[in-house]
Order: C-alpha cells, then sequence, then structure tokens
C-alpha cells in the first residue's frame, strides 16, 4: 500500500493501436501493474500529437484514430518501480517511458481492503508443475466471471499458458449435481482452469489464485514436458 511521503511517477507513453502478444499494450500493462499490487493506474488518451516517426496523428482523421496517443501513469515507491520496470519496458515496445521523483502527500484508501499480489519468462524443459482450479461458472470476482479474472491474472504474470474448461456433469463440497443443458442455459455449471509452468512460477502465483478463488479446490501435482514450442506471428511477436 502507498504511503505519504517519497514516491515514483510512472508515465508510459504508447499508441492507442499498439499491441502485446495480439492484445492491446495498454490494456496489457494495466493487467500486469493491477495484478502486481500498484496502488492505481490510469490511462489517459490524447486527441492529437505525433511521435518518434515524427507522423501527426489527429482524432479528426478517422483512418488513423487507432493510432492516437495514450499515456498511462501510475505512481509506486522507488522499490516498486525498481521490480516493475524491465517488465513494462518490455512491454511498452517502441513507447517512452518517463520517471520523475514525487511526494504523496495524501495517499488513497479504500473502505474495504482489497490487495492484489506478486511475480517474472520462461523456457520449460523437463519437470515442470500442473495447476488444476477447479470453480463453479457463476463464481464472480470483482463483477466479472472469476474463470476470466484467473485468465487475465495468469497471463499478467507471465505464466505459460492457460486451457478452461466447462464440465458437462459433476458435483462437489455441497454434493449438488451441477449438469449441462440444452442450449448452454445453464450458468452453474462445473469449470476447470489447467495450467502449466514451472514450480517456482506456479508457487509465486499461488497467493494471488488463493486470494480469488473464495470456494474451490486447487491442485498442483508433477508432470514432465514432453514438448513446449511456440510459433512467432505474422509481425514477429511471440504467439
Amino acid at each position: 500500500m502507498l504511503n505519504a511521503g517519497k514516491a515514483v511517477k510512472v508515465s508510459i507513453y504508447l499508441s492507442e493501436g499498439s499491441t502485446h502478444h495480439g492484445a492491446s499494450t495498454y490494456s496489457s500493462i494495466l493487467d500486469f501493474l493491477f495484478f502486481r499490487g500498484v496502488a492505481g493506474a490510469t490511462v489517459l488518451k490524447g486527441v492529437a500529437g505525433f511521435g518518434a516517426d515524427h507522423h501527426l496523428h489527429s482524432s479528426s482523421l478517422v483512418d488513423i484514430s487507432d493510432h492516437l496517443p495514450l499515456k498511462i501513469e501510475f505512481i509506486e515507491t522507488q522499490e516498486k518501480v525498481d521490480e516493475l520496470i524491465g517488465k513494462i519496458a518490455e512491454m511498452a515496445g517502441t513507447g517512452m517511458i518517463e520517471m520523475q521523483e514525487t511526494m504523496v502527500a495524501k495517499p488513497a484508501r479504500i473502505s474495504q481492503a482489497k490487495e492484489a499480489p506478486a511475480s517474472g519468462r520462461i523456457k520449460i524443459e523437463g519437470k515442470a508443475r500442473l495447476m488444476s482450479i477447479y470453480i463453479g461458472e457463476s463464481d464472480q470476482w470483482h463483477d466479472k466471471p472469476l474463470h476470466e479474472a484467473l485468465v487475465h491474472a495468469m497471463r499478467a504474470n507471465d505464466l505459460a499458458g492457460v486451457t478452461v474448461y466447462r464440465g458437462i456433469l459433476g458435483y462437489g463440497a455441497h454434493r449438488r449435481v451441477h449438469q449441462e443443458k440444452p442450449l448452454h442455459l445453464s450458468r452453474d455449471n462445473s469449470i476447470m482452469l489447467s495450467v502449466i509452468d514451472t514450480e517456482e512460477k506456479l508457487r509465486v502465483f499461488l497467493p494471488i489464485v488463493e486470494q480469488m478463488v473464495q470456494e474451490g479446490l486447487i491442485v498442483l501435482s508433477d508432470v514432465d514436458i514432453i514438448k513446449y514450442s511456440h510459433r512467432a506471428t505474422e509481425t514477429g511477436e511471440e504467439a
């Protein structure tokens, strides 16, 4: 939690149309900051501007409106910024990052303490761990489906990948049978998320899962990686 006193303000300048691993860069960075416990961040959209390429971008020009300038700002401790800046620089790509010392006169406070969490890229070979998370399809976290929130959290924390499965029949601790109904009308099916990564990465991510999953089952198992590979996209990004 951010306290009064010396801090660092970080400003990240991007183009609205820039992407990171197939998603908009600003949303990827915002997810990363959120799930790494940054006190708060704001995305600001410009109406006109130019960058290193010296192309003028204006909201009046519809055909290039997706290239308008964006700025992400957040304020954190020097220690926290030092911890995160390497990954942020990688995600920002050709964007510019500015840092300046500032003074927090009065930090923001929340009425209900709900905090967020921590942690690192990977080449997986040999021994690894499988994390299986069993929850309900109707489970929520911060007013969004829990399984979607977990996927965003895993992506923001650089886990190798995750697959979400919907159960067609099952029961849990309440002994209530959940069954898929015609036309997928049921919203109470079982959901399983499966993610494989290194022991270290999953152990660091585990506190985040425990915070988000209020009712469910989390299982860790030993696995052997036979092959883990990905192909490059047409733009040269990783898939």
